[in-house]
């Protein structure tokens, strides 16, 4: 697997004390090229970096250091993190997302991501768990890498999670044995399932269009056939398998 070092971005610091590398954060660059995203991820006054940068020929731009903390998770959470930045490596896809054509992710691209992922996961020994995308850690302000990629073909490899499909009779039986509390409405017991498998909950109260956002992240993550933020029962039983899955795993 070859880097491309010749782009090196200035937007890093060191990774805070104690944290250790376990989440892989992948995102879209949202920006008409792969030329245009490395300069604005290397430019000083945009305060903004990744480790890496996968383009649509597959060719991946290194451009911080790994053991540097680059700047690309923002304002986010995972499961009691907050400085996601310390604890993860950043990973940008040539795409450009929901605000402009959001085409798909090329096969040289995936093909290459693949490769790198499996390097990183055998060099920091990160969990299948912890491969995430932007929208999963910061599900009220972003949305990529979205609904178009393929979280179903790093699984195949052995990368990242998906949860297990119930069959009627499954989720049923699930239901009752998790036994959550009968006096909740079934929002509130999604919202505690979603909080236990790693999802930011603080800011559902304060705003009640959070929870469509929240349904919706979880949505493009793992049920992308239909992406649309309600809580349909199909969703409702990949949240009760996934959340089952996280107890026993």
């Amino acid at each position: 697997m070859k880097f491309i070092n010749k782009y090196k971005s200035v937007n890093f610091n060191l990774r805070k004390k104690g944290h250790k590398i376990k989440y892989v954060i992948l995102h879209y660059t949202a920006i008409k090229s792969d030329y245009k995203a490395i300069q604005h991820l290397i430019d000083k006054k945009n305060k903004v970096s990744s480790h890496f940068l996968i383009n649509k020929k597959g060719k991946i731009f290194s451009l911080v250091d790994l053991k540097k903390r680059a700047w690309h998770a923002g304002k986010s959470f995972w499961k009691g993190d907050r400085d996601i930045n310390s604890d993860s490596i950043g990973i940008e896809l040539d795409n450009t997302g929901h605000y402009l054509n959001f085409e798909k992710y090329t096969k040289k691209q995936i093909d290459s991501l693949i490769k790198l992922l499996n390097f990183l996961k055998k060099k920091y020994d990160i969990d299948n768990l912890n491969f995430l995308g932007h929208s999963d850690i910061s599900p009220y302000r972003k949305n990529d890498p979205g609904e178009k990629f393929p979280w179903k073909k790093l699984f195949k490899y052995n990368l990242g999670f998906l949860p297990y499909k119930l069959t009627e009779r499954e989720y049923i039986k699930i239901k009752k044995k998790l036994n959550l509390n009968k006096n909740k409405s079934l929002n509130q017991k999604v919202i505690y399932m979603l909080s236990n498998i790693g999802y930011d909950i603080s800011q559902i109260e304060e705003n009640k269009k959070n929870f469509f956002l929240l349904i919706r992240a979880y949505q493009m993550h793992f049920r992308q056939k239909l992406v649309n933020g309600k809580l349909d029962k199909e969703t409702l039983k990949m949240i009760v398998s996934h959340f089952n899955q996280t107890l026993t795993i």
